[in-house]
């Protein structure tokens, strides 16, 4: 579960929390099963949230940017319910709850944004089920990209052009498709003029076709 605090609540983090040293790639911030201690401010770079089953199965339950704090899942059980680690080289702030608990009484806006996010995760859930149940491929990336499109808008970065940070592989574990499916649909929404692949840039030409394709509303 991600909170998303604005560039001011984050400079405020900042002045009470020391950042910590940049994290390399592959780096776990959080193990599943440990026992719960703090959560964590992104402050650059990006993480995966993987949560294994029984069987051993591993599944990419999500990706989070600079400005989400993460780990909030974990407050019920006092359980970390997955672990987190560094996509790319990584800074983040390391909070102990009890830090958080007292600085949210200091930060209203927090406060609401925690309890308002603790709900929405609840829809997330639901719509990321409705996804890998009701779509298909094409439809997946599409919602996929457009998603990362709000979320970067609202950080304030570049809607339209911005760097996946996560692998082939890893778009394809979180969507439940292959490797090989990721790469075809890119090249296929590419050649359609829906967007532009460079590497790992990615630029969203044109924001139509790729609403209509996701059969989501704006």
């Amino acid at each position: 579960m991600a909170v998303s605090l604005d560039t001011r609540e984050m400079s405020k983090l900042d002045e009470i929390i020391a950042r910590g040293k940049p994290l390399s790639k592959g780096h776990q911030l959080t193990v599943q099963g440990d026992p719960f201690k703090c959560v964590f401010a992104i402050k650059t770079g990006s993480v995966k949230t993987v949560t294994t089953s029984c069987n051993g199965d591993a599944q990419i339950t999500g990706f989070y940017f600079p400005g989400d704090l993460i780990g909030l899942n974990a407050i019920d059980s006092g359980i970390c319910q997955d672990t987190v680690s560094a996509l790319e080289t990584t800074t983040v702030c390391q909070i102990q709850f009890e830090q958080l608990d007292d600085l949210s009484a200091q930060m209203p806006k927090l406060r609401r944004q925690i309890l308002k996010t603790m709900s929405k995760d609840l829809c997330n859930e639901q719509h990321m089920l409705q996804l890998l149940a009701n779509k298909n491929a094409d439809q997946r990336i599409a919602t996929f990209l457009l998603r990362l499109s709000n979320r970067f808008k609202a950080r304030g970065f570049s809607e339209s052009r911005f760097r996946l940070s996560m692998s082939r592989n890893e778009i394809g574990n979180y969507l439940g498709i292959t490797v090989e499916t990721v790469s075809r649909v890119l090249t296929r929404l590419q050649k359609n003029g829906y967007i532009k692949v460079e590497n790992k840039e990615i630029d969203l030409i044109n924001f139509k076709a790729l609403l209509q394709l996701s059969q989501e509303s704006e």
